[in-house]
């Protein structure tokens, strides 16, 4: 999972996907990571409400390695998922869009408040769910 600084949309991307398909390994990991930063305290707050503890979480940076080791990169906007398969260009086929099914960008909550976290939680848990089916096919 990939988002801007991986503190708000990735490590709550990878929380909810390792909760659905915990046989699968699941990083998150940022375009412009606040390197060593740990997770927004309203996207800890969100987490817990539905179970999940992220509060351990600490932002890093995205890498070649992250890239070349995954099955699949999803990303929280199309920007995102071009840029990467820019960088790295053997990445094509496997770097998608977490809301491609929907056509739609994750919203970026960083420093906007509730109602746009939510939102943005919103459509991660959405993007998630339409990803378990690929996702369990891939990791077969």
């Amino acid at each position: 999972m990939v988002c801007e600084g991986n503190i708000c949309r990735s490590p709550i991307a990878a929380a909810l996907l390792a909760r659905d398909m915990p046989h699968v390994g699941v990083t998150s990991a940022g375009m412009g990571a606040l390197t060593g930063r740990g997770a927004d305290p309203v996207a800890i707050q969100l987490m817990g409400d539905r179970g999940l503890d992220i509060s351990a979480h600490v932002s890093t940076p995205l890498t070649p390695s992250h890239v070349r080791n995954a099955n699949l990169v999803l990303t929280m906007t199309r920007a995102q998922a071009e840029l990467i398969q820019t960088n790295y260009p053997y990445v094509r086929g496997k770097t998608y869009r977490l809301g491609d099914h929907d056509n739609i960008d994750v919203v970026d909550p960083y420093q906007r408040g509730l109602f746009i976290f939510e939102l943005a939680v919103a459509q991660i848990e959405q993007g998630v769910s339409r990803w378990l089916d690929t996702i369990a096919r891939l990791s077969h």
